[in-house]
């Protein structure tokens, strides 16, 4: 049976630095260093928030050559990409290829990506772009049994829940009905025109924090 949970939630930002302050300043706690993706030119710190789950603050890497292609999460796109935020989030699964043909939704291509020891299959789109305007999650299967949140530092933050607010969140239960997802997310309607966003709330030493803001921007 096909089974998806959240992977990881994704900050994108112009520069590492950026995001790493963003997230640090939001939670009260700093991640830890990540790694380079050489197929994407990207480089990413990492905070664990469960023995599977964790936050990517991720940014282009400037010591990177260009990956001759667009890069994944919009990072291209500087009107956009002008300031840390609460881009998008990934959803894992026991079967991405079989997620992906019956999701009814196309988030991208499934390419096979590496960081470090690391090895995962991963949806991206064509032009880089977020899908639904990053409500629509990326899909993700990886290549070991343990996951790499269980080797992150535990720095005492755990998700408590995840909330996309976009016109089309019937359109997103949905999707995610057709995967067999579970856990603790809900998409929520705004009126049309209105800008999407995402809320994550998560426990941490100091209580509850939140990422994201009304409008995401």
């Amino acid at each position: 049976m096909l089974a998806s949970r959240i992977d990881h939630l994704v900050i994108t930002a112009p520069t590492l630095a950026q995001g790493v302050q963003y997230l640090s300043q939001a939670l009260g706690v700093s991640p830890q260093a990540g790694g380079v993706h050489p197929r994407m030119g990207t480089h990413n710190c990492v905070l664990r928030l469960g023995p599977d789950l964790y936050a990517e603050v991720i940014a282009t890497d400037p010591d990177a050559a260009a990956p001759g292609r667009p890069r994944w999460f919009q990072l291209d796109d500087a009107s956009w990409n002008d300031r840390p935020q609460l881009a998008t989030w990934v959803v894992r699964s026991s079967d991405i290829r079989a997620a992906q043909a019956v999701a009814g939704i196309s988030n991208g291509e499934i390419h096979a990506m590496t960081r470090g020891e690391l090895e995962w299959l991963i949806t991206i789109t064509e032009d880089g772009g977020l899908t639904m305007e990053g409500a629509m999650p990326a899909f993700i299967q990886w290549s070991a049994s343990q996951h790499p949140a269980a080797s992150m530092q535990d720095m005492g933050c755990s998700l408590i829940g995840l909330e996309s607010h976009h016109p089309e969140a019937p359109v997103i239960d949905d999707m995610l009905r057709r995967i067999g997802f579970e856990g603790s997310f809900s998409a929520h309607a705004v009126p049309a025109g209105m800008q999407p966003y995402l809320v994550a709330h998560i426990q941490t030493p100091g209580g509850t924090r939140q990422l994201g803001t009304i409008g995401g921007r």
